[in-house]
C-alpha cells in the first residue's frame, strides 16, 4: 500500500481566506469557528459567512462578537453570524455548549488556543492550562458534537495547530508538567502536537461517518495570541523595533492571509474526502522527522497512527475519570 501523493493547490502564502472561497457557495451550511472573535478566527469567520455559511462564533465572552454578529446582521446575501459561550479550558463549559446546540454541524474550526504561558497554570480539571485548552477541550467538543457532524453527512474538522509541534512529541509519561520542569515553548509546542493527532484521530474513527479532519500552520501573523511573549523574542523575530512598536517583517502574513489555510480546509471543494493530513501556505506538508533542528514541514511523531490512537485513549481516559 502507498502512501496518498501530497496534495497540492494553485494557491500561496499570500492568498486571503476571501480568496480562497470564491465561487464557493456555503449556503446551507451550518459551522463553529472557536475563538472567532479575534484574530485569524476574525477572518475566518468573514471569510466563511461572507460565502453564506450560518457561522457561530464559540468564544468565552460572547460580547466580544457582538461586532461580527452586527456586521451580518444587515446583509441578506451573507450568512448569519452567532454567538455562543464557550471556555474550553472548563468542560462543564463544554458540556453546556454541546447541550445546547441543535441539529448538523458541517465543520468545527478548533480555532481558539493559549500561546506559551510564561508560568505553568492549571485548568478547573488540574490539567495544564495550554493542554486542557488547545487539545482536551476541542478533543471534548468534539467528541461531544460528533453525532451532530455525523447528521451532516460530510462534515470537516479543522484543527489549528502551529509549526512549535515540530520540537515537542507528546509526552504520555507527563503531559501536564508535574515531575519534569516546566517550559512554556515545550508545553505549547506539545499541546499542538496533540492538535495534529487529533485530527489524524478523527479521520482514523469518524471517516466512516463522512466526517475527515486536518490540521494546519497559519503561519506568523501579529494577533493576540503573541501577548505572552516577551520583548526580546518579538525583536529577535524582527517583529519589534528597539522602541517597542510592532513591525511586521516580510514573512509575516496579515489575518486575511493567516486564516486562508482554516478556510481552504474548511470549506474549499478540493479538500473534499481529504483527511489525517496538515498543511502550511495552503499545501500539504512534507513529513520530516523532527526534533530542536527541524524548521518545516510536520513532525512524524505528529501523524503517527499509532501515537493519534493512544493519544485518543489517553483523552478518554482523562475526560471519563473527570
Amino acid at each position: 500500500m502507498t502512501a496518498n501523493p501530497r496534495l497540492t493547490t494553485s494557491y500561496t502564502a499570500r492568498t486571503t481566506a476571501a480568496e480562497i472561497l470564491d465561487g464557493v457557495d456555503l449556503d446551507g451550511r451550518r459551522m463553529i469557528v472557536t475563538g472567532g472573535a479575534s484574530g485569524l478566527g476574525v477572518e475566518t469567520v468573514r471569510a466563511l459567512a461572507g460565502a453564506g455559511a450560518e457561522v457561530t462564533v464559540a468564544v468565552r465572552d460572547p460580547r466580544r462578537a457582538a461586532g461580527l454578529v452586527e456586521e451580518f446582521a444587515t446583509d441578506a446575501t451573507r450568512g448569519a453570524v452567532r454567538s455562543a459561550a464557550l471556555d474550553l479550558a472548563d468542560l462543564a463549559s463544554v458540556d453546556a455548549f454541546v447541550t445546547g446546540w441543535r441539529g448538523p454541524l458541517d465543520a468545527l474550526v478548533a480555532n481558539a488556543g493559549v500561546m506559551a504561558l510564561p508560568t505553568r497554570q492549571l485548568s478547573a480539571q488540574g490539567w495544564e492550562l495550554q493542554l486542557a485548552t488547545n487539545y482536551l477541550g476541542h478533543f471534548a467538543l468534539a467528541v461531544g458534537l460528533h453525532d451532530n457532524l455525523r447528521a451532516a453527512g460530510a462534515a470537516r474538522v479543522v484543527v489549528v495547530s502551529s509549526g512549535a509541534h515540530l520540537g515537542a512529541p507528546f509526552d504520555v509519561e507527563d503531559p501536564h508538567f508535574e515531575r519534569r520542569p516546566y517550559d512554556p515553548w515545550t508545553a505549547y509546542g506539545q499541546s499542538k502536537t496533540a492538535d495534529v493527532l487529533l485530527a489524524v484521530g478523527i479521520t482514523r474513527r469518524w471517516a466512516k461517518d463522512g466526517i475527515t479532519a486536518n490540521a494546519l500552520n497559519p503561519g506568523y501573523i501579529h494577533t493576540n495570541l503573541q501577548r505572552h511573549i516577551d520583548d526580546d523574542m518579538m525583536r529577535a523575530l524582527g517583529a519589534m523595533d528597539e522602541a517597542g512598536n510592532l513591525v511586521v517583517p516580510d514573512y509575516y502574513k496579515t489575518p486575511a492571509q493567516g486564516a486562508a489555510t482554516t478556510v481552504l480546509l474548511a470549506a474549499s471543494p478540493l479538500l473534499d474526502g481529504v483527511g489525517g493530513r496538515y498543511f502550511v501556505d495552503n499545501q500539504e506538508a512534507e513529513v520530516v522527522p523532527g526534533g530542536p533542528d527541524a524548521t518545516g514541514g510536520v513532525a512524524a511523531h505528529a501523524v503517527d497512527p499509532i501515537a493519534a490512537d493512544g493519544l485518543w485513549a489517553y483523552a478518554e481516559k482523562v475526560l471519563s475519570a473527570r
